[in-house]
């Protein structure tokens, strides 16, 4: 039923006891993204034979959420925890900045929420090339006009969205967190207002986490050209530190997630 998926390295082999599938040769050819070509291969060798829940690595990789997607076969929601919104709807196909427009081609998708934004693309004019299929409560304390939560009523609001959420798919990108180490700027959550709000969704079909820091690795010039572009521009941190941190935040949300009745 879980499993984690080694692409780049991002935790140790094992974490939390889970079985693990080793998959780093795939890494450098899916990091930030992929051909259409690189995406069949790797749905057809790995994504067919995954458990409902799985860790994977670093949210470079978080396109990969879409063709998980793809194997849930009955009317859901999507309920993402991201500082980031993942909603461009540019090239390329399959994109960790765009995997959102991905999920929203699924027929049976209800609704796609991102909760915990607090990102520069919520902003004009980044927010023009937005997917209107996402729906994004952003931070108040990071974005007063766009924000829609605050500390002081997330809870509150995500009790009212939780009542009508039905079956439920979800992924974590652990940068939604203040204390995590990732690839990309962090949000305001702790680990512990994630693991409360997945406790209080009644039916988690499935669901993941990603987002934890790896030293980046690139089959394609390409790639690497728009990472440098895309990223935030931080020295990169100690990996072992950094590993360290970002599995004590997985052990705090994994068993809200995968431990489901």
């Amino acid at each position: 039923m879980e499993v984690y998926l080694d692409l780049d390295g991002a935790f140790e082999p094992g974490v939390l006891g889970l079985a693990t599938r080793d998959a780093r040769q795939w890494g450098p050819r899916l990091r930030c993204f992929a051909p259409q070509k690189t995406m069949d291969g790797f749905i057809a060798e790995v994504v067919k034979d995954l458990p409902p829940f799985v860790v994977y690595g670093s949210g470079d990789f978080h396109h990969l959420t879409a063709a998980f997607l793809r194997k849930t076969r009955t009317p859901f929601t999507l309920v993402s925890f991201d500082n980031h919104p993942d909603w461009d709807v540019r090239p390329p196909y399959w994109a960790c900045g765009g995997w959102m427009k991905r999920a929203l081609e699924l027929p049976n998708l209800r609704r796609a929420v991102v909760w915990g934004c607090g990102n520069f693309e919520l902003n004009w004019p980044a927010r023009m090339f937005g997917s209107r299929g996402v729906e994004v409560f952003a931070w108040k304390e990071r974005y007063p006009k766009r924000g829609r939560i605050t500390h002081d009523n997330w809870r509150s609001e995500f009790i009212r969205f939780a009542e009508s959420a039905g079956d439920v798919y979800v992924t974590v990108d652990v940068d939604c967190l203040r204390d995590a180490v990732t690839n990309w700027e962090n949000g305001l959550f702790t680990a512990g207002d994630v693991s409360w709000a997945i406790s209080i969704l009644r039916n988690v079909i499935g669901g993941d986490i990603c987002g934890a820091y790896s030293k980046p690795v690139y089959e394609r010039r390409r790639q690497a050209f728009a990472a440098e572009w895309d990223h935030p521009k931080t020295p990169p941190p100690d990996p072992e530190r950094a590993r360290a941190i970002n599995t004590a935040a997985l052990q705090a949300i994994w068993p809200a997630l995968s431990s489901r009745p």
